[in-house]
């Protein structure tokens, strides 16, 4: 199975760097696992609502310029669905099942994604009602794919 992560911006903290090697090591063991960093686009300070649009529009092209056409598209918004960890496991192993084995989660910037991405996106996740980082979300989202291969191969991981 192909796991993309497409992303807004570029990790800077060695922490979140260190963190994402770390899974990236883990998963390759059961997929290929790439990340796609883009570029955060420029928002003035005090931005007027016209122009923060217009940032999420432009990284909303960048984005759609890197999904594959047959790729499956997840993308993360406070808006989707919620799952547990072995919902999501069940989730990757059914796509798997079907044949679709380029999946692709796409991590909006600061603004969150925009409505094109949300359209292209086959199924919207949430991991929570609350706002978090980009940066950690990349970390979450790599976690919760590890623990999913792990639930579906029956190994243990702790709870």
């Amino acid at each position: 199975m192909n796991i993309t992560v497409v992303c807004i911006g570029k990790l800077k903290e060695k922490y979140w760097v260190s963190a994402i090697e770390e899974y990236s090591k883990r998963l390759s063991k059961y997929c290929t696992l790439s990340i796609d960093e883009l570029k955060e686009e420029r928002l003035p300070d005090n931005a007027s609502a016209a122009e923060e649009e217009a940032v999420k529009l432009a990284e909303g092209r960048s984005i759609l310029k890197r999904i594959k056409k047959e790729a499956y598209v997840i993308s993360l918004e406070i808006q989707g669905q919620q799952l547990s960890s072995v919902k999501l496991a069940d989730k990757i192993q059914q796509l798997g099942l079907e044949g679709k084995s380029d999946i692709v989660f796409v991590i909006g910037g600061s603004l969150g994604l925009s409505g094109e991405v949300s359209q292209r996106a086959d199924y919207k996740l949430s991991f929570s009602s609350m706002t978090f980082p980009h940066q950690m979300m990349r970390v979450i989202l790599l976690e919760q794919v590890y623990r999913a291969f792990k639930i579906n191969k029956n190994e243990s991981y702790h709870k």
